[in-house]
């Protein structure tokens, strides 16, 4: 009979992937070993392996893991919407400001998706891609309910890649220990993204459709 999983299996494995996350953000990816995994999570070698199959599967469950998160995210912003009657505005605000939360807390994992998710295979790149163009998209629909007419002009997408443009690399100059916080941060590029939203220019525009799967880890 086979035996079943410990029950502290998933706890164990998700400090596992933080440990990681923290080495392959502060060294990168290539500049990690499983020896120095196993060793900042105080376990062995084959105790490491009985959790993850190699170190191919430690980035990508660390990449996966962050943009599910933020898919979940956007699921839970749009029931709170519904469920308190916000106006377009006030969803797409509290979505920019749950997203910077989360990458506040998730900073070595935004930071190894968008640094080493170029490591991966191209099974679980595309795997990503779908995910994050989901977000993507929620992104942009929020945006165009805040201002129907960039949608026939063709530039909700172009204007979604811009609000990824600000939140992505905060991590690059937001510090942990500096005088600011994700959590002050966050209504700031609220108030510099909706004071710029409504003065782009509608009439006779036309963009095409930008990529909207390469906004979470794309400057």
């Amino acid at each position: 009979m086979a035996r079943g999983r410990a029950s502290t299996f998933d706890a164990t494995r998700e400090q596992i992937l933080d440990q990681a996350a923290r080495l392959f953000a502060a060294q990168g990816y290539p500049g990690t070993s499983m020896n120095q995994v196993a060793e900042a999570c105080a376990v062995s070698k084959p105790t490491l392996y009985h959790y993850v199959r190699d170190k191919h599967e430690l980035l990508a469950q660390i990449c996966e893991t962050h943009v599910l998160e933020l898919a979940t995210l956007v699921a839970e912003v749009d029931v709170q919407g519904q469920a308190q009657g916000l106006s377009p505005e006030q969803r797409l605000r509290l979505l920019i400001t749950r997203f910077m939360q989360a990458y506040g807390r998730s900073q070595n994992q935004h930071r190894v998706l968008t640094e080493d998710v170029k490591f991966l295979n191209d099974e679980d790149q595309a795997r990503l891609k779908a995910i994050e163009r989901e977000v993507v998209d929620a992104f942009a629909n929020a945006i165009v309910a805040a201002r129907p007419a960039l949608q026939a002009a063709k530039l909700h997408k172009p204007v979604t890649m811009l609000l990824f443009g600000m939140i992505n690399w905060t991590f690059t100059w937001l510090k942990p220990d500096g005088e600011l916080s994700y959590d002050s941060v966050a209504p700031m590029v609220a108030d510099l993204f909706f004071g710029g939203l409504g003065a782009v220019a509608t009439e006779a525009a036309s963009a095409p459709d930008a990529k909207a799967h390469h906004a979470l880890h794309t400057p």
